[in-house]
């Protein structure tokens, strides 16, 4: 019973309190130099480290965001410096190779088509090639762009690849040379000689006003009958025709001779 009595003496007490809280310190002071269990981070904090403030987190926050952007932005880029814009026309004309060389390489060459002792010019080649075909168009563009020109006049078949993009690009209508019963409506017609016999060319009556300005494109000229009907049938309704172009002229075959006064412009001269 006096032991009982002793053990719970106020000075029995108050020296076991003390006892425990040196344990507690002493316990405290040794997790900080030793590194934590794997457990360690799933036990609530220790009472030195609730001290951390708010304003000590956002400025360890702040620093970071600033760590974080400036480690960032060595990755910006301008449009300069990674995607690089295609060129135009303006461009083009400054680079060293020769875009009517290219054009020209483009173009197959077939022989004995579509008849013996015939050296057939192949544009399908140039079409598969964007570049060359590319080309093609521009300089019919840069050419043309300036010359006030309402209409652009394609021949039947080849001429409606190049002429519409060519009236586009330089702001005008394109208006379809065909032959006999294939356009549905009302029709004028212009007959022309061949080699052997004679054929006809139509265009829509309607399709153009008198006093227009009037380009004939097709893809290459031979003997030049085909030019020469759609010469004549644009200005029998009063439309002035600037030019001719195509894209490939057989000089062998003068047609630029049956063409007369009127200008023609070529890209390639087949030999």
């Amino acid at each position: 019973m006096a032991t009982y009595g002793l053990l719970h003496s106020p000075q029995m007490i108050a020296s076991i309190t003390q006892s425990t809280m040196m344990r507690r310190a002493s316990i405290l002071l040794c997790s900080n130099s030793i590194s934590p269990s794997p457990t360690a981070s799933r036990r609530p904090l220790a009472a030195p480290f609730r001290r951390y403030s708010a304003s000590s987190r956002a400025q360890s926050i702040s620093s970071s965001s600033r760590n974080y952007r400036s480690a960032l932005s060595p990755l910006r880029c301008s449009a300069s410096d990674s995607v690089k814009p295609p060129k135009m026309a303006s461009e083009e004309r400054q680079e060293p190779c020769n875009r009517i060389a290219r054009i020209a390489s483009a173009i197959r060459v077939i022989p004995n088509f579509p008849k013996p002792g015939i050296m057939f010019q192949d544009i399908t080649t140039l079409l598969l090639d964007t570049r060359a075909f590319r080309d093609t168009i521009d300089l019919f563009v840069e050419r043309y762009r300036d010359k006030e020109i309402s209409v652009v006049a394609g021949v039947e078949a080849r001429g409606f690849i190049f002429g519409p993009p060519i009236a586009l690009a330089i702001g005008a209508k394109f208006v379809p040379m065909r032959k006999p019963n294939k356009l549905p409506g009302e029709v004028i017609s212009e007959e022309y000689s061949l080699e052997y016999g004679t054929d006809k060319m139509e265009m829509h009556v309607g399709a153009v006003q008198a006093g227009e300005r009037a380009l004939v494109i097709d893809d290459l000229i031979a003997t030049g009958g085909t030019l020469c009907a759609a010469i004549n049938l644009l200005e029998r309704v009063g439309v002035h025709v600037v030019e001719c172009a195509c894209v490939i002229e057989l000089p062998e075959l003068k047609g630029r001779e049956r063409l007369g006064d009127k200008p023609l412009f070529v890209l390639v001269n087949a030999a």
